[in-house]
């Protein structure tokens, strides 16, 4: 007899979903026990790090990958994670566990109400009205997440893999055709909006289409900047017209944006912002355009012009069609070099990013969650390649760690390196055990200051004193050990140095993580 089990297995190995990234409870033990040989079960600690690998395996297979998730504690420990995951437009399939069917109106132990659990963050939520509706729903599941880049979750009550499923209709297709085809006609208000302009500006966002986005940018002869707070480098920061990080506020970002009367916003939103202040995104007499194969993104941007399409089939059509202008060159600026620290002196943050800068490979895949360090990180590491610079666009804490470990699992002969704070770090630590258990090479850069040093000078600004204490008392290094992961200290420049001279040149052969825990002092000019 043909069970909804089988026939889901059927549809996972379909869709590649052969790695399952899960932390199991009792409502998905009669799913996971005796899992056939071809599908590979990952163990995580925690659900954050399970949604967090799994995110980081999608990134680097560019495909969904597959998490399953224990009922009520488990979906509600991932809900963090699963909102990076959208907000990253990082496609998975997550199955939730749930009590048995046959007396879920009695609502027993373990049953939980987990349509809403996750709020909007999903893409969809699936409650399959029978037992032999699963096995179409976690195609379809497949299918929305790969639409709309985002999580889809199908909640599977745990008596339900064991009913019969022969003979039944799949109600999803076996594929789905997406044509990315944008005809000239229809970029017509385009092509004569920026062959119009007297100074174009690009803003490049994680979906931009990096070598399609380089051919627009040198035919426009246009600086291109880096959305703010965003997921994933959409543009070479190493390229003559890479003009940097666009502001988070509105008044510099007008001032920014002021000399172009034409901007256009590719895989970005318009604009993503973080402290309020009244006033217009542009000034006066700018139209902004916006190509993005998100809806929302579209739907929201106040734009003259929105495209949903896919930014790289129309940035390499619209390179084909625009008259080719002289560039303008700017990177003409070097970024300050910080001193080195006089003798017995601590290592700031920037000591640390240059000397990194100085030894990654060029194929490096990096990510970040070190708020207080950031602006250094984008003046002094500059991304390129596609996956040079990654970090959690939703803003929460613990995305870093379980990512680069997923990023590592799936793309195994790239270096992998997570420059993460130490407050960072301890919201994803668990994923250090997948690590060291699974033998994933990467390094993990911890910038350790003792303390949430972003909401130090916040509190700073605010003119209030910070209820918080330092923890200084925590030692990341013996947590990592404790965790299986090989962990060193680092304290002095020299230490450093030797360290990354150690490490770096072989880091993408490397078997084992390790654990850099790096002492740093706050710099004193920093501001959030």
């Amino acid at each position: 007899m043909t069970t909804v089990r089988d026939a889901t297995f059927d549809v996972l190995r379909r869709y590649g979903l052969t790695t399952v990234f899960g932390n199991p409870g009792s409502t998905e033990v009669t799913l996971l026990t005796g899992l056939p040989d071809d599908l590979r079960f990952v163990l995580a600690l925690h659900e954050g790090s399970v949604v967090g690998m799994a995110t980081g395996w999608a990134i680097g297979h560019e495909a969904p990958a597959l998490a399953v998730l224990h009922t009520t504690a488990g979906l509600g420990n991932a809900v963090g994670a699963i909102a990076t995951a959208r907000v990253n437009r990082v496609p998975l399939v997550i199955l939730v566990g749930q009590q048995d069917r046959r007396h879920l109106a009695l609502e027993p132990f373990l049953a939980g109400h987990l349509r809403g659990l996750a709020g909007e963050y999903p893409v969809r939520v699936d409650q399959p009205v029978r037992a032999q509706d699963v096995p179409g729903a976690v195609a379809r599941a497949f299918h929305e997440a790969t639409t709309f880049r985002g999580p889809a979750l199908v909640v599977v009550p745990m008596d339900d893999w064991e009913a019969p499923c022969s003979g039944e209709s799949v109600a999803a297709p076996v594929r789905v055709v997406r044509p990315i085809a944008v005809s000239d006609d229809d970029l017509a208000p385009l092509v004569e909006l920026l062959a119009g302009a007297r100074s174009p500006a690009i803003v490049a966002g994680a979906r931009a289409g990096w070598e399609s986005l380089v051919l627009l940018a040198e035919r426009l002869g246009c600086p291109v900047f880096q959305e703010a707070f965003g997921g994933r480098a959409g543009f070479p920061q190493d390229h003559p017209q890479y003009a940097g990080v666009l502001p988070a506020d509105r008044v510099r970002l007008r001032e920014a944006l002021a000399s172009h009367d034409v901007v256009l916003a590719v895989g970005a939103p318009v604009f993503r912002q973080y402290p309020y202040a009244p006033g217009p995104l542009v000034t006066p007499g700018t139209s902004v355009a916006v190509v993005t194969d998100d809806p929302a993104e579209a739907h929201r941007s106040p734009a003259a012009l929105a495209y949903l399409a896919s930014p790289s089939a129309v940035c390499a059509r619209l390179a084909a069609l625009l008259p080719s202008r002289s560039p303008v060159a700017r990177r003409s600026d070097v970024p300050d070099i910080p001193e080195l620290p006089a003798e017995g002196r601590p290592l700031r943050a920037a000591h640390v990013l240059r000397e990194l800068a100085l030894r990654l490979p060029d194929d490096t895949v990096l990510i970040e969650e070190t708020p207080s360090s950031r602006p250094d990180l984008h003046r002094l590491v500059p991304a390129r390649t596609p996956l040079g610079f990654l970090s959690a666009a939703m803003g929460g804490l613990g995305f870093a760690v379980p990512a680069a470990v997923g990023l590592r699992m799936a793309l195994p002969e790239r270096p992998v390196v997570a420059v993460v704070g130490d407050g960072s770090a301890l919201y994803g630590m668990h994923a250090l055990w997948s690590a060291a258990h699974y033998r994933v090479g990467a390094l993990f850069v911890v910038l350790a200051n003792g303390r949430y040093a972003v909401m130090d000078r916040l509190a700073d600004k605010q003119g209030g004193k910070a209820p918080w204490p330092p923890f200084t008392e925590v030692d990341m290094g013996g947590l990592a050990r404790s965790l299986g992961c090989p962990a060193r200290r680092v304290g002095t420049y020299d230490e450093l140095t030797a360290a990354l001279d150690e490490v770096l040149p072989s880091l993408a052969a490397r078997e084992e993580p390790l654990l850099l825990d790096v002492t740093v002092t706050v710099d004193p000019d920093f501001q959030p």
